[in-house]
């Protein structure tokens, strides 16, 4: 678990995140939300330490990271993975390269036990055997999705962070990587933190969903609460759309006082 206790963060006097506070919880698919320039990216670059906090606490099962030295920073960084939007693949490495790069460059396994650990995760996100020795540019968007997801998860990380996860993604792939980060995080009791604003993704996977607006935690709930919450910036962000509006419409028909 992460718990954020009333943290402030800004740049050159301007306030960027305002006194957040809220509990990322293991097994949950836990999601940021907001429009660009909410502080969605500031808050999941100083939960992983990237950031300085001004005060508060982050505290990954109660250890503060906001009091961590850089060593320290490091030595939790290998309870993490990471999910980068463009998937962030070595283009010089095949896929098994990849995912047992941080395996060669963080852990005490043998290159026997590396290559299983690798062959492992490349399975677990169904990815073809067949396509372990291919390079990067010779298979799909939605292929290079899953082994980054593959390499993300290799070290059996405590925390999965995803940027953008259904970014350049088209809508039926996006569904496939909801589901396998949603599966993935079940599994391995993994705290996921998603920082997306895909409306499929949050409607499908959010169990926990903080949403922002201009620096401020504007909201918070469960995809299912979503519907209800009666916060009008919410609802202008996540059902901007007709086809929203009317889910949002036929929710509230047949659960009117859910």
């Amino acid at each position: 678990m992460i718990k954020v206790n009333d943290i402030v963060k800004s740049f050159d006097g301007a306030v960027v995140l305002n006194h957040i506070s809220t509990e990322l919880k293991d097994g949950q698919v836990n999601m940021i939300i907001g429009q660009s320039g909410s502080g969605k990216t500031v808050l999941m670059k100083s939960l992983i330490g990237l950031h300085k906090v001004d005060s508060g606490q982050i505290l990954f099962d109660d250890r503060n990271i906001a009091q961590m030295s850089e060593k320290e920073i490091r030595a939790l960084h290998r309870e993490v993975g990471m999910l980068f939007q463009g998937s962030a693949l070595f283009d010089s490495m095949s896929v098994i390269e990849n995912v047992m790069y941080p395996l060669e460059m963080f852990s005490d396994m043998s290159k026997e036990q590396i290559v299983e650990r690798a062959q492992f995760c490349l399975r677990r996100v169904d990815m073809p055997e067949r396509a372990f020795n291919l390079m990067p540019s010779e298979i799909s968007g939605g292929m290079q999705k899953r082994v980054a997801i593959a390499r993300a998860i290799s070290m059996n990380p405590k925390y999965l962070f995803c940027d953008e996860p259904n970014s350049g993604l088209d809508p039926k792939t996006s569904l496939i990587i909801d589901q396998l980060i949603h599966d993935i995080t079940r599994e391995f009791n993994i705290c996921t933190i998603v920082n997306s604003h895909d409306m499929n993704s949050i409607m499908e996977i959010g169990d926990h969903i903080v949403f922002l607006k201009g620096g401020v935690k504007e909201w918070e709930g469960s995809r299912h609460e979503i519907f209800h919450s009666g916060n009008e910036a919410l609802n202008d962000f996540v059902f901007a759309s007709e086809l929203y509006k009317k889910v949002q419409t036929a929710a509230l028909k047949d659960h009117p006082t859910d």
